[in-house]
């Protein structure tokens, strides 16, 4: 899970509906390996979906799928 996801989860009504403060302070202290968490996608999207590296790298970045940064993706890109 991306950041930005985990943030999305934390916050949301039909999530876990945390404030904004709360899921900001969990983000900052969760010690999560974004690269890392963005490679497991990454590798999922390929050997299960067979997507392609450039459809993978958008399906990582996007902001209504993974969101991932564009060096988290890139990360995974190269280390897939």
């Amino acid at each position: 899970m991306s950041q930005a996801r985990l943030y999305r989860q934390l916050t949301s009504d039909v999530g876990e509906g945390f404030t904004e403060e709360a899921a900001q302070y969990a983000i900052e202290n969760v010690n999560a390996d974004w690269n890392a968490n963005a490679l497991v996608k990454a590798r999922n999207y390929q050997e299960r979906q067979a997507m392609s590296v450039d459809r993978i790298y958008r399906q990582l970045t996007s902001e209504h799928s993974e969101g991932f940064t564009p060096e988290q993706a890139q990360y995974a890109i190269d280390n897939l």
